[in-house]
């Protein structure tokens, strides 16, 4: 069964959602790569700037290719905020042909505490998405670290585009705060025994290592939904899961459900959909963060670490 589902993957093609750009009052432009990080720069920009997001909602970022329109966007904004680490691989090329006709670009993960992949989590040292010591660029599941990169954001729109945006900023990063608060609340209502977790590809390190929890493995064994997959990897899967009393699977965008579904029966597993890279309909951050701890908490709760 996991060979054919192996097989059916590479037939599966990641659906992409829509979403246009989101829009303050003010002259200056500001083009965002992702929906979810283009929310907390809308949020931290309030008014003062019409804030642009490139990539639609629902989009794998992984993936996603930009149309010459959205190299039009970039081209024309007065700054660009990209998340970096390689997650908009389809964008660097547009990236740079903007920096170098004069477009700032101010880089997410250049203000975090990067992640970086474990002796032992990869299952192929050989790509560089697995290897140890790769850079993992998924911070946006820890609003502390969304919260760093909102507070290293006024130096930048101010030199790029002489807005001061201090105040609304600094609202946004105190709603952060407020918020890992919350989500901490609701996941460590799950017993320590039970806080092993396995996705669709290595997308929570961050917050796995913000609030106590242990990455045991993923589907796609890679910092890239586009990862290969193998019949080894996925045997090794389900022995680490059947060790570590893993009971749920969380996929996401990218994730085979032909695959999921073998090791879900393999391992008596239930499965759960994650939107870890894509916006709520409300198109907020905030409950983006409340709906991926609820769904967790709520799924893992009931395992008891079985």
């Amino acid at each position: 069964m996991l060979a054919a589902a192996i097989a059916a993957l590479m037939l599966t093609v990641a659906g992409c959602g829509s979403g246009g750009p989101e829009e303050g009052s003010g002259g200056a432009v500001i083009a965002v790569t992702t929906p979810v990080l283009g929310a907390v720069v809308k949020d931290a920009v309030g008014d003062a700037a019409t804030v642009e997001v490139i990539m639609p909602n629902g989009a794998d970022p992984h993936e996603w290719r930009p149309s010459a329109k959205d190299v039009a966007r970039l081209e024309g904004a007065d700054l660009i905020v990209q998340n970096g680490l390689g997650l908009e691989s389809g964008l660097t090329r547009a990236i740079a042909q903007a920096r170098e006709g004069g477009v700032p670009v101010f880089t997410a993960t250049d203000h975090v505490d990067v992640r970086t992949v474990k002796a032992g989590e990869g299952a192929d040292p050989t790509d560089a998405d697995q290897a140890t010591g790769a850079k993992d660029p998924h911070f946006w599941t820890d609003p502390t670290q969304m919260r760093s990169v909102v507070e290293a954001l006024p130096a930048a729109v101010r030199s790029a585009t002489g807005t001061d945006i201090a105040t609304p900023s600094a609202a946004t990063a105190a709603r952060l705060t407020s918020l890992d608060e919350r989500a901490r609340t609701k996941l460590d209502a799950v017993p320590t025994s039970a806080r092993g977790i396995v996705t669709g590809h290595e997308s929570l390190g961050y917050l796995a290592r913000r609030y106590n929890y242990r990455v045991v493995g993923a589907i796609t064994p890679s910092l890239s939904s586009q990862g290969q997959l193998s019949a080894a990897h996925l045997a090794a899967l389900e022995a680490a899961m059947k060790a570590a009393g893993v009971r749920v699977v969380f996929t996401e965008q990218g994730t085979s459900p032909q695959v999921a579904s073998a090791i879900a029966d393999s391992t008596g597993a239930t499965v759960v959909e994650l939107a870890t890279e894509a916006l709520p309909a409300d198109g907020s951050y905030v409950t983006y963060i409340e709906d991926i701890s609820r769904r967790i908490a709520s799924a893992l709760a009931n395992t008891g670490g079985r």
